[in-house]
């Protein structure tokens, strides 16, 4: 890590609310920190916004005066700011305030870990995925964060799982790449015989005293129930180590009681319902909220884009997509168009 990472870990360890807290530590991230309080904050800069991740870290009694100083900075550079992915605390900071826009981007499922457990267990097709995965002797184990660190063969599933995805690996808060930083995190391994079959990842969210499912990753021979047996292993700890906290973090545009809050500009409204409704073949956003609804979460939480503009603007969106494209949207979309096609010809030369 660099010194900045490591400045920014230990606001984390203190004051990591937010679900996506410790991701702010993967690559690709500048760093603010703050002159008046222990405070942090990780962005990125594209289009005139900075995109940050999440919200500052910071203890939620001095984190309406944190973000005012972050934004003064900003504004000093000519710059508008959007929080994405931010979560109640810093939504009830800035409710009600002129001069925001809040831009409802979907929920997460959160559980207590124990409830977790039991909801796999007592539940009958979840049950029946866990013993599809036993009859093929799948076996899941934690892994030693020392153990794990750019394991080769870790890196080999992961491979396999990226290649299934509809798009080019995305980064900022989606970013693949965490086998090689591994500190403070959580690993579960899936094995058979010998053979690594997928990994399942937990960053901390060290004020809720729990844990975010970072990544659950499934090789090419992984059976049915791969996924689900790892996720009830990982509970089963996490219940065992009296944590109260488990999310399988963000479901973007499901239909939580709509979109927004307030009505976003016609265009914006339109890109989303269509991003929904046609971006099945490089996101299944319906797929991926199916899955997190079979284990029955206990609470869906909203999870926001924030801007402080009067109304959310086509800019903050284009900024938001270049924050997971390197500021490349639309190079990423051909590519995936590309790997479409490509996948599309292997199917036919199977059949």
């Amino acid at each position: 890590m660099t010194p900045e990472q490591n400045r920014l870990r230990s606001l984390i360890l203190l004051y990591g609310w937010n679900s996506t807290s410790y991701q702010l530590l993967n690559p690709g991230f500048l760093y603010w920190f703050s002159k008046r309080h222990e405070a942090g904050a990780a962005y990125v800069e594209f289009a005139g916004v900075r995109i940050v991740a999440g919200a500052p870290v910071a203890a939620y009694e001095v984190l309406a005066d944190v973000v005012r100083e972050f934004e003064e900075e900003a504004r000093k550079r000519g710059l508008t700011v959007c929080y994405f992915a931010s979560e109640e605390r810093l939504e009830s900071v800035i409710a009600g305030q002129p001069g925001y826009a809040t831009l409802l981007l979907g929920a997460q499922p959160v559980w207590e870990p124990k409830t977790l457990v039991q909801i796999i267990e007592n539940k009958r097709s979840l049950r029946t995925q866990l013993h599809r995965a036993w009859n093929k002797h799948v076996t899941v184990e934690e892994w030693p964060a020392e153990h794990a660190t750019d394991h080769p063969d870790l890196r080999h599933v992961l491979g396999e799982w990226l290649e299934t995805r509809g798009l080019p690996s995305l980064h900022f808060l989606v970013e693949p790449e965490t086998l090689s930083n591994l500190n403070d995190r959580r690993i579960f391994v899936a094995v058979r015989e010998g053979s690594i079959l997928g990994f399942l990842n937990l960053s901390p969210v060290p004020e809720r005293h729990g844990w975010l499912v970072e990544q659950f990753v499934r090789g090419w021979e992984a059976p049915n129930g791969t996924v689900e047996l790892m996720l009830h292993r990982a509970a089963e700890r996490l219940a065992e180590d009296r944590y109260h906290y488990l999310t399988l973090g963000l479901s973007p545009l499901i239909p939580y009681g709509g979109y927004l809050p307030e009505a976003p500009p016609p265009l914006v409204r339109f890109l989303l319902r269509w991003a929904r409704a046609h971006g099945k073949r490089f996101y299944d956003f319906g797929g991926l909220e199916f899955f997190k609804s079979k284990f029955e979460p206990e609470l869906w939480e909203p999870i926001y884009a924030i801007s402080n503009e009067s109304r959310f603007s086509i800019r903050s969106l284009y900024a938001i997509a270049c924050a997971f494209t390197k500021g490349h949207p639309f190079r990423t979309v051909i590519g995936g168009v590309g790997r479409a096609i490509a996948q599309e010809a292997r199917w036919l030369l199977k059949k």
